[in-house]
């Protein structure tokens, strides 16, 4: 699904998406209106406007999550300001691209946002980490370092996912397939009660496993 105000750059967006492959189930040109059609689209991958007429792009990600708990939601703003890409991977989104990447660029983001990658315009991703290690170091609530039980094998391929390797990355290190480490995945995000790639990457620097 494609929400964007303008819409010579939604249909843009949505004609790449097409020629790309990919069937792109619903447009939107407000905030509102995509999270009300978002359940009955059923989209697996969301690209979101920062800035709507209506309402932000931040209250867009949180309503869709509350609809669409395993949805993966990939920024496409003009913005890339700091404040902008903290808020919107606070609420859930799972990567982050300015408007100014070219179409190939845009095409492999969504590809790997769909993949459950954490996807991030160059430049972005080191601060969204550090953001996170900054977190960690603020003081936790009762119980909330009581680890769930993971594998040995889940935690070895959580520690790559916090230190930003892809999937693919991961695979050949563990001598795996790609779809084993996307199953190791799944299984430790149900277990940690966790959504996506981008909490459970923040997990993982809180439990120090980036080290």
């Amino acid at each position: 699904m494609v929400v964007d105000d303008h819409p010579m750059w939604r249909e843009g967006v949505a004609r790449d998406l097409a020629e790309a492959g990919y069937l792109v189930v619903a447009t939107s040109g407000e905030g509102r209106q995509a999270v009300r059609i978002a359940p009955a689209a059923r989209p697996d991958v969301v690209v979101l406007d920062l800035r709507l007429p209506d309402i932000s792009g931040v209250e867009v990600i949180r309503g869709l999550r509350t609809e669409l708990p395993q949805v993966r939601v990939l920024m496409l703003s003009a913005s890339g300001e700091q404040q902008s890409v903290l808020d919107a991977v606070k609420a859930g989104a799972t990567g982050y691209l300015v408007k100014s990447a070219g179409p190939a660029e845009f095409l492999d983001a969504v590809r790997r946002t769909a993949a459950g990658d954490a996807v991030f315009t160059p430049g972005l991703a080191g601060l969204v980490l550090g953001e996170y290690r900054r977190l960690a170091h603020e003081p936790e609530p009762p119980g909330a370092g009581d680890l769930p039980r993971l594998t040995e094998r889940e935690t070895e391929v959580l520690r790559l996912v916090a230190k930003g390797m892809s999937y693919k990355q991961i695979a050949a290190r563990l001598g795996l397939s790609h779809r084993t480490v996307q199953n190791h995945v799944q299984n430790t995000l149900g277990k940690l009660h966790l959504h996506n790639r981008v909490e459970l990457t923040r997990y993982a620097i809180e439990q120090g496993l980036d080290d």
